[in-house]
Parts: structure tokens; sequence; C-alpha cells
């Protein structure tokens, strides 16, 4: 996925041509989470560490895709899901259908984790009504797999694109290729057997794909800052000023070194986080949301200094810095801020001493 290709994508409609993500379904993106009995697997046996480094070379290139969104549809399916949610399943894994999560809603319910939408039985139906936004791949998705609220817990379910009452608005994205939109569920119905998983029952489940869906931002994320390192540390070699290469001052001296020690934090923390997840360890919960604050902070930081330095040029739409800096930016924006992060790590400290 050459840079050049990647600029020509700006006005694709879903951001991705079709026949590429067939070929990434065929070298097995979307498989690496479903079990082997589904058709999935992955041979180290540590599946989302497999998955992420694929996430950091997407990062590294600002390839398109909806990489993110599959995934955790994929995974939910092969651990939940039944009967014909099986077929979507394997479309899924061969690239012939893509999904959606509609998880996040707007104000005032956009606080991470807060979920407003409703979903109940009403006769031989599961009737839902809500907003859900932004939502990536919604408008180009063949299912979108709506969290919703059923009673005291959280419910799943699939709902088909095109479905009677609901409304899709697209959205504006900075990212090139990245589309989001807006979801309206007005009395919404779809069968019974399009819950994914017990109603009420789903809170656990959503956990974890929220899990998986920051840490996938979270390589990707470290890949783009890796990207945008480089291509900063060779300008100031290149750029000279006063008869010197800019990266002889001791100011620009100061400001890479910054960005090493950035960049390595940045590796270490969402390695930690990813290895935790995949061990199931007792403290994944905390190092996630510790990476993906940290990533928000510092990797948003990271890029606009590499902007800075670049000078005019840094500014403009033919230089390539600005690729990175934008899926930096939505991949900020996305499953929460840092802010939120950080709260989360406050409430997980604060629960951990009351139990202590």
């Amino acid at each position: 996925m050459p840079v050049a290709t990647i600029r020509g994508l700006r006005d694709e409609p879903a951001g991705y041509p079709d026949d590429y993500w067939t070929q990434a379904a065929g070298l097995g993106w979307t498989a690496l989470l479903v079990s082997d009995e589904h058709g999935g697997g992955s041979l180290s046996g540590a599946p989302l560490t497999d998955l992420s480094l694929i996430a950091y070379e997407i990062g590294l290139r600002a390839a398109p895709g909806p990489f993110v969104p599959v995934n955790v549809v994929a995974e939910t399916l092969s651990a939940e899901g039944s009967g014909s949610q099986l077929e979507l399943l394997d479309q899924l894994i061969h690239g012939t259908a893509t999904a959606a999560w509609a998880y996040q809603e707007p104000a005032p319910h956009d606080a991470l984790g807060s979920i407003e939408t409703t979903i109940r039985i009403e006769g031989d139906s599961l009737v839902i009504d809500g907003v859900k936004r932004p939502v990536e791949n919604a408008a180009h998705a063949t299912y979108l797999l709506v969290t919703g609220r059923a009673g005291s817990g959280l419910a799943q379910v699939l709902v088909p694109a095109g479905a009677e009452g609901m409304t899709i608005e697209e959205l504006t994205s900075a990212d090139l290729t990245r589309r989001f939109a807006s979801v309206r569920f007005d009395g919404v119905r779809v069968p019974l057997d399009a819950a994914v998983g017990d109603l009420g029952t789903a809170d656990e489940r959503v956990t974890r794909q929220l899990q998986v869906a920051l840490a996938m931002h979270a390589a990707e994320t470290v890949g783009a800052i890796h990207r945008a390192f480089e291509l900063t540390l060779g300008w100031t070699a290149d750029r000279y000023s006063f008869g010197r290469p800019i990266g002889s001052y001791q100011e620009i001296k100061h400001r890479m070194a910054d960005q090493v020690t950035w960049r390595e934090a940045a590796h270490a923390i969402t390695d930690a986080a990813i290895v935790a997840l995949d061990a199931g360890a007792p403290d994944a919960t905390e190092l996630i949301h510790a990476a993906s604050a940290f990533l928000g902070e510092y990797g948003g930081e990271l890029l606009q200094d590499c902007v800075q330095i670049h000078g005019g040029i840094g500014v403009t739409f033919e230089h390539d810095l600005h690729l990175f800096l934008r899926r930096v930016t939505v991949n900020r924006a996305t499953y929460g801020t840092p802010s939120e992060h950080y709260r989360k790590l406050g409430s997980l400290a604060t629960s951990a001493g009351s139990a202590a």
C-alpha cells in the first residue's frame, strides 16, 4: 500500500478498494482471533500479540481497511456466535463481508463505557433504540454489532445493513482512509436469534472487545510514531541552516532525544499491555488503559513536534508526515481520550486500594 495509493484513496467511498481487503483476509489478517474450530487460529498461541504485529505495520504505513472493527466482531462471533452468525464469521474471515462495532455514543453519553442505547424483547423481536457515534466502517459494513443496555446488563445484537429504522449519517474524518458514521436506531427490529450471547450478560465480553480495540489502536499508533520519527530524523540530517545540518544544533538534539524516549516508552508499554492481555494477566486492564493514556498524550506530542521541526514543509499536503499525524490523532480520540483513560486508571487504583 504505497503512500501514493493512500493519497488516491482520499475520495474512495469506503476508504479502501474491495480487492485490497480480500487480499488482506487471504493473508490471515481477519482470522487470528478466531478459534481453530471456526477456521482461525494462531500458530504462536498468542493471537493478540500476532495481530498487533500486523497493526504495527498498518500504522507504519497509514494503511487503510476496517482492520479493528472486523477483528473485534470476528472474535466475538467466534466466542459467542451460533447458527447464521457463524456463516457471517466465515465471510469475515474470507473478506467477502465486513463488520462494524456500534459501541460509542454521542454527548451527553460520550464518556468511555457509557451505554444508553436500549435493546428489549417485544414479541418475537428484539427492538433497538438509540444513537451510536462514531462507528467505524458503519456505512460500508455488511452487519453492525450493536452494544446496548438490556435491563441492568449489556446485550449485543447483529443488525444487517439497510435494516428498517436504522439511519446512517457519514461523518468527516481527519484520517484520509478511515470512515466513520453516526448511526441512529429508531425502533429497529431484528429476530431474537440476532442476539449474540444472552441478553443482559454481555458486560465481560464488551470489556474484552474494548481491550482488543484499544490494543490494536495502540499498536497502530506506535507504528505511526516510529515512521514519523524516522522521517524527522532524516530531515534533521538533510536540512541545512547557516551552513550546518539542523540536527547539529543543541535545541534539535534535545527534542530528538525526547522523541526517542517517548517512542521507546510507547513500544514498551504497548508490548507489555498486549502480552498481558494474551496471558490473561490480572494487571492487563490497567496496562491497556495506561498504554492508551500514554500514547494519546505523548504520541500526539511527538507528531506535533515532528511537524514543527520540519517547518513549513511539515504542514503541506505533499509531505507524507500528515498521514501519520492524522492516524495518531484519530486513534487518540477513538475509544476514549487520554483523560478518560487516566480516570479509569484512577478508578482501578481506588478499587485495588479498597480491596486491600
